[in-house]
């Protein structure tokens, strides 16, 4: 009977290496997407529940506030350790800080609310490489999440 040789040869070692390096990419990859949806999701979340409480404001005073501090969410941060913005449109001066569509139409009626996203850079109009991550409210509240969804 021939004997072979027990343990592995360089060829199995390296097939195995890369075997290794390819799970780990995967794993790693798939960790850091669920970690960004996690983190949009909370953000989504929290624009819904600041606008709940400037809705609140609304129909207990017949007006919205000119700023989140006055309903008491003035240092609230999103997941990337941002503030969220603000805009009363009807005490806004002019349209040049309203948030605005691909048709440069505000998306708004009554009030601009968001979180510069990852990236923490904003512009106004949603079309900007800039405002493309934004997690915005738009509709008058009928949509809430990513801008380049909008």
């Amino acid at each position: 009977m021939k004997k072979y040789p027990s343990g592995w040869t360089l060829l199995q070692l390296l097939v195995g290496l890369a075997i290794l390096g390819i799970l780990a990419t995967l794993a790693l990859s798939g960790r850091s997407d669920y970690a960004d949806r996690v983190k949009i999701t909370q953000a989504k979340q929290d624009i819904n529940v600041i606008a709940l409480a400037l809705d609140d404001m609304r129909l207990e005073q017949g007006k919205l506030p000119s700023s989140l501090a006055d309903i008491g969410m003035g240092n609230m941060r999103d997941p990337w350790g941002n503030p969220y913005f603000y805009l009363n449109i009807q005490t806004a001066k002019g349209n040049g800080k309203l948030r605005k569509d691909r048709n440069l139409v505000p998306i708004n009626t009554d009030y601009d609310l968001y979180s510069s996203g990852p990236d923490g850079k904003t512009v106004s109009p949603l079309t900007a490489k800039a405002s493309q991550d934004d997690i915005i409210r738009a509709g008058d509240g009928s949509f809430i999440g990513v801008a380049s969804e909008f």
